[in-house]
């Protein structure tokens, strides 16, 4: 076999085949053949050690063999972190009710019925294919967030909890005005990194001692098409919200904001939400140059900038759940504790 024809056998998706009956392996060699690599097994003990050694993508497991059944087999492999990852199918001839509910209390994906068919067994090893790699690709999308959360708070001198908590005010603010469930789980990923573009603005600004110039004010002020201009370049969805966020969070409900200074409605809800959760946890974080605000001043600062800064319908709403709110201060804040003690991990994808 040539290189590159070695190339494309290996780029296939690797199942392993497991049953003690001869026949049924030659069955699901004849379907799978020409789609996937293959790795047999004749019972659960060479099951175990053929997963650990070639690390298959799925796993076709049959349940009742001698010795130990598929149910002990799964079992195993989810316990052991290395082949937990991998997908079982259980494909018997077992179609009690009980059968399936045990099948997938020990960690399998789904049945295929002996006898089986070609293109129902092709269909659900594609189908459950298919789910570990959006599973993959959302897990590389949620690295990809914090690290461009992360960089956009990198020259700043918080621990980078502010960003996470910020997100967390904004997704409870969103379910309380009523976003779809899936709509406020992307605004808790977009909202971390509405400060990207602070990786464009130089560092004798960013981390400037003082008050800024007008001259600087403005180079700061550009973070915002910055970080726009960077998280535009994606079009998935997560991406869109983010790119409008890094926009318009500095935008004000009065059109006094930057850098369009848009104004009402025309600012993006999603926007219009950070802003007031980014200037909240702003005043209620301690940082070099002041102490934190107490929970009552920093409502009342947020309640006076309703109609100017912020939103009044999202200010109501966000004074409405203030013991939401303040239940997610605390809980991060006592994360902040532990990174400064060095025992915590602030996210993980």
């Amino acid at each position: 076999m040539d290189g590159e024809e070695w190339e494309i056998v290996s780029a296939m998706k690797k199942i392993l085949c497991v049953d003690d009956e001869r026949n049924n392996l030659q069955l699901l060699r004849q379907i799978l053949k020409d789609h996937y690599q293959l790795v047999f097994a004749p019972n659960g003990v060479r099951a175990l050690e053929s997963a650990a050694k070639y690390m298959p993508d799925m796993a076709l497991l049959d349940i009742m063999m001698p010795d130990m059944s598929g149910y002990e087999v799964c079992e195993r492999l989810k316990s052991n972190p290395a082949t937990r990852h991998i997908p079982v199918i259980f494909v018997t001839a077992m179609g009690e009710v009980e059968d399936e509910a045990r099948g997938f209390d020990v960690g399998a994906v789904d049945y295929i019925q002996k006898p089986i068919s070609g293109p129902v067994v092709l269909r659900r090893v594609r189908t459950h294919l298919n789910l570990v790699r959006v599973q993959e690709l959302e897990a590389s999308q949620k690295a990809a967030i914090f690290m461009l959360g992360e960089a956009g708070h990198y020259n700043d001198t918080d621990t980078g909890v502010h960003i996470w908590r910020m997100s967390a005010y904004a997704r409870a603010l969103a379910d309380a005005v009523g976003w779809p469930t899936h709509l406020a789980e992307r605004l808790e990923f977009a909202a971390p990194m509405h400060d990207t573009g602070k990786i464009g603005i130089p560092d004798a600004i960013l981390k400037a001692p003082r008050k800024l110039t007008a001259e600087e004010w403005d180079v700061m002020k550009g973070h915002a098409e910055i970080g726009f201009s960077i998280l535009s370049m994606s079009d998935t969805p997560i991406f869109v919200m983010a790119a409008q966020i890094a926009r318009c969070h500095h935008e004000k409900w009065d059109g006094s904001g930057y850098p369009a200074g848009l104004q009402g409605t025309s600012i993006p809800e999603s926007a219009r939400i950070v802003a007031i959760a980014d200037v909240f946890d702003a005043l209620t974080m301690k940082r070099p140059y002041k102490e934190p605000w107490n929970l009552e001043d920093a409502m009342a600062e947020i309640r006076r900038c309703a109609g100017g800064h912020f939103e009044p319908r999202l200010v109501d709403r966000f004074v409405g759940i203030l013991p939401k709110i303040t239940a997610i201060k605390e809980q991060w804040d006592q994360r902040e504790l532990r990174v400064i003690h060095g025992s915590a991990v602030l996210w993980q994808a």
